[in-house]
């Protein structure tokens, strides 16, 4: 094991858990959205966890090979319209996928292989999907294949976080599509459109699944959120001080020659840098927390490793623990902000070079 962890409190994921179920109503299932490796936290490699639940998203193929590898067995939905140089994975993997193109379904219905679809529809995010004029033409298309079954019909809400009224209109168009598309797949079995903000902030909707992802993990999706919602943090990132020296005024510190010493100054080195996830933008300024007490990082981050001023810190020794963020003193969304970032990509960049520690506690 490094110094540097990142620790993950498996309880406090299911205490989420069971929150957000109590959010929904009684004919709404979930379905756990853990790409990019459960958004850094590593969840996603422990099966026992993984298992509790009938159907799970991610978003890329390569991410629902890994799972079937490390044993789970049920559902896996994979959000984003794969390739086509991907429906052999696909297929050997037995996932299920979104679809948005012709092109695409064309070359599943051309392997006979069965294969389960979700139709994604473009309600007004912009990004990928159909539109409402075309999901007649597009359904009927689809069910000229035989070995694709239709399982599932789904959008993406742009801005449930911080506009309604564009949100609502979203849903309706959604809701239009549905009932159009059970004109034609009476038997439809999955409807969603709802991640974190839509679970918390728009509860009447149609649909019966829903795609919880950060606030799973414990933080905030979206200003107000936290308010509404009872979360408990997932992870923490710590490392500890590997190297002390006391320097005089005038020294530079790091690359660059960023950051010279006003005073004498006694100046702790942490290993971890922009290698391992912690950006470039906390260079000269951004704050971490040791023995109590908040104290600046000094000098351009490195690939490896960042320096500290521990000047003022009393008693500081080799081996004292510092946090990056511990949920209390320093939260993840401090450390977006020092990064003029999202809680969400500081958290799921932390690299794989950083053990994950697992407890129940």
């Amino acid at each position: 094991m490094r110094p540097t962890v990142m620790q993950v409190n498996l309880q406090n994921f299911k205490d989420n858990i069971k929150e957000i179920k109590s959010k929904l109503h009684s004919n709404c299932n979930m379905m756990p959205v853990i790409k990019a490796n459960a958004y850094g936290t590593y969840i996603n490699t422990k099966i026992d966890v993984v298992n509790e639940f009938d159907i799970v998203a991610v978003a890329v193929v390569c991410e629902g090979a890994e799972l079937r590898k490390i044993g789970y067995q049920k559902e896996i939905f994979v959000l984003n319209q794969p390739s086509i140089f991907e429906i052999d994975e696909i297929l050997e993997n037995d996932l299920t996928i979104g679809v948005c193109t012709k092109e695409l379904v064309k070359e599943l219905g051309n392997r006979k292989k069965s294969v389960k679809v979700h139709i994604e529809i473009d309600s007004g995010m912009g990004r990928t999907g159909i539109q409402l004029s075309e999901v007649a033409n597009f359904i009927d298309f689809v069910k000229m294949f035989e070995n694709i079954e239709i399982d599932g019909i789904y959008t993406h809400l742009s801005s449930a976080d911080n506009d309604i009224e564009y949100t609502k209109k979203q849903i309706e168009i959604f809701e239009q599509t549905v009932e159009m598309a059970k004109e034609r797949i009476p038997d439809l079995k999955y409807i969603h459109c709802s991640a974190s903000n839509g679970i918390v902030n728009f509860k009447e909707t149609k649909c019966n699944l829903v795609r919880p992802g950060m606030i799973m993990y414990g933080y905030s999706s979206g200003e107000g959120i936290a308010d509404k919602i009872k979360l408990k943090p997932v992870c923490q990132l710590k490392s500890q001080i590997t190297f002390l020296k006391t320097v005089p005024k005038g020294t530079s510190i790091g690359y660059s020659r960023s950051f010279i010493t006003k005073k004498e100054t006694k100046v702790a080195t942490i290993p971890i840098g922009y290698a391992d996830g912690l950006r470039r933008e906390m260079s000269n300024g951004g704050l971490v927390w040791i023995n109590g007490q908040k104290v600046q990082i000094i000098g351009k981050v490195c690939m490896d490793s960042f320096m500290a001023d521990v000047t003022e810190l009393a008693n500081v020794e080799v081996g004292d623990d510092v946090w990056i963020w511990d949920n209390e003193n320093i939260t993840l969304e401090d450390v977006a902000e020092q990064c003029n970032t999202i809680n969400y990509e500081i958290m799921s960049t932390i690299s794989n070079r950083v053990p994950r520690e697992f407890t129940e506690k």
